[in-house]
């Protein structure tokens, strides 16, 4: 009797523990936000620049995102559109969570495309053990690990053939020193950030459609005080004094090069891209909108593949117009003691990479989340950075955009192109991808 009642429990035991193997695991955005978030704080380890840091953005995305859109045929095939995209065999999803799946394909790109990415690994093995505890199956994660690796060596040859690996063979850049060019600027006198970013191949754009994203020029550099470029710097020079516009600009800054002076010591302080603000903003509103895992991933990958294609555009334009910044232009115009409230960036200035990135992110999520959509941004609260509430994603891109007002590092007329620039950028994308 005692032996009957030995196994119908060791059986028991089986039959519940097979259940809990194979449980199934419903993935949430969180999820993604989890993998993007170590992504973000690698960035701001190696110091990531803002189109940089983009483009690892955007490639992870893509790998997740091919993975969840070839098993779920209801979202859109975004791949087909962008430029370059490589030929992917179709996924073999047996006993594989797709999920999950696509998860590890991020992570894989993560991994090895970021310089600090060796340090996602131990984060990516605690991951997977925590789908164990939740009752995936070894059996499960294992294949899904296999999709995933398989996915990101795809993406990453597509990320390898954007040259962006070629652009160390460049001549090295060097500013010129003609009146109303840019120049390095203090405290850092950091070298120009990737003068070369529109030479690697873009998402989105054709030859013949290059042109169109072309600006004005700005206005020309003069020390005539009644000039209009004289204007705008007198206007720099004047504003950013109200605390509320202080406020704004500190909120904004988003410069991974900032620095803090300590005597005769210069610290870096912790900051993140641009764009990853953006990418933090699309995770807040993702989870208040409640999209599902597969939703939530096209959103952020459209996102990203959008703002490296802005940043694309936007440098384009930086190093052929190569146009001083304020730092550098109140100083010797109006007063050689003045300071911006924020530090300047270590590129030319026009057009503004705030106003032109904001705007095409501001169109973006608008789109799929929609407009009037109230939300408190609590990105940077990590960093110090108090919340702050918006009523539209167009409202927070007015304010990322006049914030290089404010903090003194940008002329008026570099953030309205911006902004014109951005705006136009997203919509093309929207109808590049075929989702209007």
């Amino acid at each position: 009797m005692m032996r009957i009642i030995l196994l119908v429990t060791i059986c028991l035991c089986a039959i519940f523990s097979c259940k809990t193997e194979n449980k199934k695991v419903e993935f949430s955005g969180r999820e993604i936000d989890k993998v993007l978030g170590e992504m973000t704080e690698l960035m701001v380890h190696d110091v990531t620049n803002p189109p940089l840091a983009m483009r690892f953005f955007s490639y992870t995305c893509l790998a997740g995102y091919q993975v969840i859109s070839d098993h779920d045929s209801t979202l859109p095939r975004i791949s087909e559109h962008l430029n370059g995209y490589p030929s992917i065999s179709k996924i073999n999803f047996a006993d594989a969570d797709p999920n999950l799946a696509a998860i590890i394909a991020m992570m894989e790109v993560s991994k090895k495309i970021q310089p600090s990415g060796k340090r996602m690994e131990l984060w990516e093995n605690n991951y997977l053990d925590s789908c164990k505890s939740i009752g995936l199956s070894s059996e499960v994660i294992k294949n899904s690990k296999a999709i995933g690796a398989l996915v990101a060596k795809n993406i990453l040859g597509y990320a390898k053939a954007d040259r962006y690996n070629t652009l160390s063979n460049f001549p090295r850049y060097t500013p010129d020193k003609k009146e109303g060019y840019w120049y390095p600027t203090p405290p850092g006198y950091f070298p120009a950030v990737e003068p070369y970013f529109s030479k690697i191949r873009n998402y989105s754009l054709s030859e013949s459609e290059v042109s169109g994203f072309e600006i004005e020029p700005p206005k020309a550099y003069s020390s005539d005080q009644r000039s209009e470029f004289y204007t705008l710097a007198n206007q720099v020079y004047l504003a950013g004094k109200k605390q509320e516009e202080k406020k704004i600009a500190a909120f904004w800054d988003c410069n991974p090069f900032a620095l803090s002076s300590n005597g005769h010591l210069l610290i870096a302080m912790k900051k993140i891209s641009p764009g990853a603000h953006w990418m933090g903003i699309s995770a807040i509103a993702c989870a208040k909108k409640k999209l599902d895992f597969g939703h939530s991933l096209l959103v952020r990958t459209v996102l990203s593949v959008s703002m490296q294609d802005a940043f694309w555009v936007c440098w384009r334009e930086k190093y052929h117009s190569n146009r001083i910044r304020p730092e550098t232009a109140v100083r010797k115009l109006i007063d050689p003691t003045w300071k911006p409230f924020l530090q300047t960036p270590p590129f030319p200035e026009y057009p503004s990479g705030h106003s032109t990135v904001s705007s095409t992110a501001a169109v973006i999520l608008t789109y799929f989340i929609g407009e009037n959509f109230s939300y408190v941004d609590t990105v940077e609260t990590r960093y110090g950075i108090e919340a702050r509430p918006f009523k539209s994603f167009n409202q927070a891109a007015e304010e990322a955009s006049i914030s290089r007002f404010y903090g003194g590092i940008h002329f008026m007329d570099g953030i309205a192109s911006g902004q014109s620039q951005g705006k136009k950028l997203g919509n093309h994308i929207l109808k590049k991808l075929n989702l209007l």
